[in-house]
């Protein structure tokens, strides 16, 4: 498995980190949105700014809350018409080995 990318900073503010963890764990819970939305809302706007890392982890856990690879699919075509054909290419580029 490989390491996680904030790994460095967890050696450097281990307390910053914890604040980014609970962060997370309030934004991306269920609420009047569902978390599979957000977690494909974040994943559209990573693809829109070049994360294909991102991309390709935030798709993961989405299809592990129930996303589909159409869901995946409508959400890129978002990014796309909001950000550029960019968009697509890294999400492309994300998605290569976990959509088959």
């Amino acid at each position: 498995m490989a390491e996680h990318p904030l790994a460095t900073l967890q050696k450097i503010d281990p307390k910053m980190m914890d604040h980014l963890k609970d962060m997370s764990e309030l934004i991306y819970c269920s609420g009047a949105l569902p978390k599979k939305v957000k977690l494909l809302m974040a994943m559209a706007f990573d693809a829109a700014h070049g994360a294909d890392l991102g991309v390709r982890a935030l798709a993961q856990a989405a299809m592990n809350e129930g996303a589909t690879k159409e869901e995946i699919g409508e959400a890129l075509r978002v990014a796309y018409y909001l950000s550029g054909v960019g968009a697509l290419y890294t999400a492309s580029n994300g998605l290569k080995d976990i959509v088959g």
